[in-house]
């Protein structure tokens, strides 16, 4: 009995003669690559358009860059006031906040000629002066406005108006609770607001047959009057 023609195909298996031929598949990439590049065409075909329609119009002027010039005003410009500026009451001269010397009071013999402390001769008068010089840099020490008078052989009046810098703390508040805290836990203390400073307070500190002597240690914006 003789065997039927067969073919080969390319995997080896044989088909029956007469079969139809397996569909050759499409390459998938070759699709997408086409439609990437119409898209890339329309785009630049679009931005040449655009250019063409810009091109033909008239150009936009643009406004000068030169500015008019303003006439200056005529005549003295008034300062503002100490409620309208800080700095005419921070970057003035601290003495003339200070109050004055009374009549027959002698001027007392701590205070510079010209009214002002440094931070070395501040720190000086403190129990410890390296580490108060120390505290006092690192707190950003400014100035110091000072007076003081002697009234008699009983009374003697220090005051002394003290200014930081405060560009990294509130030392000036610091300061001052400090002071606070340590008037405050003397005993015997007596204490009361002072008008006209906001929170400002004075704290006299009774001591049998001794002198009173009085001192003020102010800093910005509060104060504290000690008397001893």
């Amino acid at each position: 009995m003789a065997n039927d023609p067969v073919e080969r195909t390319g995997t080896g298996a044989a088909a029956p003669s007469g079969a139809p031929a397996p569909a050759r598949s499409r390459r998938r990439g070759r699709t997408a690559r086409l439609a990437g590049a119409g898209a890339l065409l329309g785009l630049v075909a679009g931005v040449c358009a655009g250019y063409l329609v810009q091109a033909e119009r008239e150009p936009t002027r643009l406004p000068s860059l030169s500015q008019p010039v303003i006439g200056q005003a005529e005549g003295d410009v008034e300062p503002l006031s100490a409620a309208e500026d800080r700095k005419v009451r921070t970057d003035g001269d601290l003495r003339k906040l200070l109050v004055d010397k009374p009549r027959g009071a002698r001027t007392a013999s701590w205070v510079p000629q010209d009214g002002w402390m440094e931070l070395a001769e501040y720190a000086d008068h403190f129990s410890r002066p390296g580490e108060k010089f120390n505290s006092l840099a690192t707190d950003q020490f400014r100035r110091a406005a000072v007076t003081g008078w002697k009234v008699g052989t009983s009374s003697v009046v220090d005051i002394r108006l003290v200014q930081y810098r405060q560009e990294d703390s509130m030392a000036a508040a610091d300061a001052t609770h400090t002071m606070e805290d340590d008037v405050e836990s003397a005993p015997g203390t007596r204490s009361w607001s002072i008008q006209g400073t906001g929170d400002g307070m004075a704290y006299v500190h009774p001591r049998a047959g001794r002198r009173l002597r009085v001192g003020t240690d102010a800093v910005l914006g509060r104060g504290v009057r000690m008397a001893r």
